[in-house]
């Protein structure tokens, strides 16, 4: 997994409320093996016409956010079912934030296990966030988010901020125990 690092970018807004997994990558897409080639899937309702032409009032066919890594939704982002494809298809697709009120357990957990940072913010911050030019930098280090003339603070669990600075997944912190799994396993 690549270590993150500070991110500046437009934000994408998508102000809804309980955006479930199955909308972020519906079921028919979920054929595909390995974690890359499912951003071109995510929320593929959403963002597309039955015909396969894009849908002009969806955020993500807006041209201003096509180079965007950080998504703002509404509360219970990523409720629904467990699949980690939704999280591999915001990674694929380019995102490496998402900011909202609330998020689903296991959405959130997979987030961090896929180099995704999931920020939770007040309902008040959002908002702001959102009526702002949505220009900003997230930085995991100092913990903050800047936008405008205004930083404000994130909270996140110390393990789980140093995995993501140090670019390990649940693999790699297993092998940096590795003389000691050997040791136990000659030992028995």
């Amino acid at each position: 997994m690549e270590k993150f690092h500070t991110v500046s970018s437009i934000a994408t807004p998508l102000d809804r409320s309980n955006v479930d997994t199955d909308q972020m990558v519906p079921k028919q897409f979920l054929k595909l093996v390995q974690r890359t080639g499912f951003g071109k899937f995510l929320f593929h309702d959403w963002r597309f016409e039955q015909d396969g032409s894009p849908k002009k009032d969806f955020a993500l066919n807006d041209p201003k956010y096509s180079n965007s890594h950080i998504l703002i939704s509404g509360e219970n982002f990523g409720c629904g079912s467990s699949r980690e494809h939704a999280a591999w298809a915001l990674k694929d697709y380019g995102f490496d934030v998402v900011i909202a009120p609330s998020f689903a357990d296991i959405f959130y957990n997979n987030c961090f296990k896929n180099g995704i940072l999931p920020i939770s913010v007040s309902r008040d911050v959002l908002n702001d966030l959102l009526k702002t030019s949505l220009q900003m930098t997230v930085d995991l280090s100092n913990q903050t988010i800047r936008y405008g003339d205004r930083t404000i603070l994130f909270e996140i669990e110390e393990n789980r901020k140093r995995t993501l600075l140090e670019g390990l997944d649940d693999i790699a912190l297993t092998l940096q125990q590795e003389d000691k799994i050997l040791a136990y396993e000659k030992s028995h």
